[in-house]
Parts: structure tokens; C-alpha cells; sequence
């Protein structure tokens, strides 16, 4: 049964049961903490149970960003904090362009106490949506643990309306969020180690989740080969480290060939791959990545 409206059915909500521990403060320090581990320990199988329905996420959201689309998380208080680091690291770890994966986060820029006060802000979401000119080219994901967060709830709907794909992640069945989105990631975590703090077990689910969508996203994208983050920025003495061993992982090449072709190549792991597999020069490698989307597979012709 879909909980009922206004606050009062938050009571009904599995993400605000109580799991049945009242006894906390008697219990030594070690046993809260395999305690909490045991509840965090079940998580990966609910997350893994959504397996089909997080694909079709992405294979639905790789057909808009394959033409441009943006990749657009909404949410409050934790789920929008989790949206928002996943969007973060989007860029950092795998060079996309700035604005192609973005976060929505009610309140955001004001104190967390705000902010969490502002996820009730419907107004404020459908503002969001349109100050972001959500299209019909966009992938827009909402995530709540509750599934009924008013910000949320109205980016989505305003998104739908936009044209935009919308999907969900939340840890509550028969939500107003997933009557809302053509896609749903039904997560359900059960009850928390502390009763309606959704920043634990539905947190980590919703982690897991977005990891897996933006990751597999990219994989789709060409912005990897194997298991190697190519599309990587050398923008720090680590980073080229790393751009220096996924080359020679990539192409088997020596550390003065790996050297000479990053530096003929701008520092870029994907043109010096390209051009050591293909012995082409970083022009002309540049070009077949150009003509293949970025794709290093189908450069090669592989």
C-alpha cells in the first residue's frame, strides 16, 4: 500500500521503521560496530537485485548523452549530496565536459540545517529545472530514499514535461517519485541501524547505484578501454603517474615510448594509446578519436 499524503504518512514509510534495537547504549562499542556492519553487509544484494532495471537506465541514458544530452541527478539533504559527488567525480575521473553530468541539490549553498528544510520546496525544484533549460535531449535521475521528497518530486515532474528522460532511485515501493519517472531503481534497504537516518544503508544503496550508472554511462561512452580510465586529465603529478601506466598497460610500449608519445600527444592517454597501437603520429590518431566519438576501439578498428 502507497503511503498516504502530508506528513503524518511518513509513519508508513519502511525507510522510517524502527529495526527493533532498543538496547544501543548497553552494548560495548565493537559489538555497534559489527552490528552496523551486519546491516551494511546487505545492502549489495538488494542493489544487486535492481541489476535489470539500472541497465535499462543506461542504455536508455547513453542514447541522449551519445547525442549531447546531460546526465542531471535531483535531490535534498543526503540523496542530493550523493548525487552531487557523483557528478563531481564524473569530471575528474573521466574528463567529461564540464556541465555534461550535473547535480541538482535542493538548498543548495546554504547551511545543511537549510538545506534540509529546503527539500520541502517544491517551487524551488521546478525553478531548478527550468534555470537548467532541462530538454528533451537530458537524463534527469531523482534520488530519494522515501521516493516522495517535494523538491525532487517536482524537478522530475517539470523534466517530463520538458522532454526529458527521468528515472529514480529510492528505497520505498509504490512512490509518488516513481509514478513520476519513466524509470525506476527500486532499492529497499529495510530499516536503518538508526531509525530514519536514510544516510546509511539507503545512502549506500543509492551510492552503489549511481556509481554503477555513471561508470557503465561512461564505459558506453568510450571514455575507458578494458578496465583503464583513458579519458583521465594529467592535472597533478599523480594523475600523470597514472596517465603514464595506463599507456604502458594499454600498449606494452617502454617508458621512453610511453614518455614520447604523451608528450606528442598533449598529455592525452587516449591519443598516445591510439598512436603506439596504430603507429600513426598524434595528428592523425587525434583524428581517427575524433571520427569514432572518442572511442578507442573502433579508432583501431577493432
Amino acid at each position: 500500500m502507497a503511503p498516504s499524503e502530508g506528513p503524518e504518512g511518513l509513519d508508513d514509510l519502511v525507510t522510517e521503521t524502527r529495526g527493533g534495537n532498543d538496547d544501543y547504549d548497553h552494548r560495548s562499542t565493537l559489538e555497534l560496530v559489527e552490528l552496523m556492519n551486519d546491516r551494511d553487509a546487505t545492502v549489495p544484494g538488494v542493489v544487486g537485485e535492481a541489476s535489470s532495471a539500472i541497465a535499462e537506465v543506461i542504455d536508455a541514458a547513453v542514447d541522449r548523452l551519445k547525442r549531447g544530452g546531460r546526465l542531471i541527478y535531483a535531490g535534498a539533504g543526503s540523496s542530493g549530496r550523493i548525487g552531487l559527488l557523483d557528478a563531481d567525480e564524473c569530471e575528474a575521473t573521466f574528463s567529461t565536459d564540464p556541465g555534461q553530468v550535473v547535480a541538482l541539490l535542493a538548498g543548495a549553498g546554504l547551511p545543511p540545517i537549510e538545506q534540509e528544510a529546503a527539500e520541502d520546496d517544491a517551487e524551488a525544484g521546478r525553478n531548478a529545472a527550468a534555470e537548467l533549460h532541462v530538454s528533451s535531449e537530458d537524463v534527469v535521475i531523482g534520488v530519494s530514499a522515501s521516493g516522495r521528497t517535494p523538491y525532487t518530486l517536482a524537478v522530475l515532474e517539470a523534466s517530463r514535461e520538458a522532454g526529458a528522460l527521468t528515472a529514480c532511485v529510492v528505497s520505498a515501493p509504490e512512490s509518488p517519485l516513481a509514478a513520476v519517472a519513466e524509470h525506476e531503481v527500486e532499492v529497499v534497504t529495510g530499516p536503518e541501524f538508526l531509525a530514519g537516518s536514510t544516510r546509511l544503508k539507503a545512502g549506500t544503496a543509492q551510492k552503489l547505484v549511481l556509481n554503477t550508472i555513471s561508470t557503465v554511462s561512461m564505459v558506453r561512452l568510450g571514455k575507458t578501454y578494458g578496465d583503464l580510465m583513458v579519458d583521465v586529465r594529467a592535472s597533478n603529478e599523480k594523475l600523470e603517474a597514472r596517465a603514464h601506466r595506463i599507456v604502458s598497460s594499454a600498449t606494452g610500449a617502454s617508458r621512453d615510448e610511453v614518455e614520447k608519445a604523451l608528450a606528442a600527444a598533449g598529455g592525452s592517454a587516449k591519443v598516445a594509446i591510439v598512436s603506439l597501437l596504430s603507429g600513426l603520429d598524434a595528428a592523425a590518431s587525434r583524428g581517427r578519436l575524433d571520427k569514432s566519438a572518442g572511442d578507442i576501439r573502433s579508432a583501431l578498428g577493432r
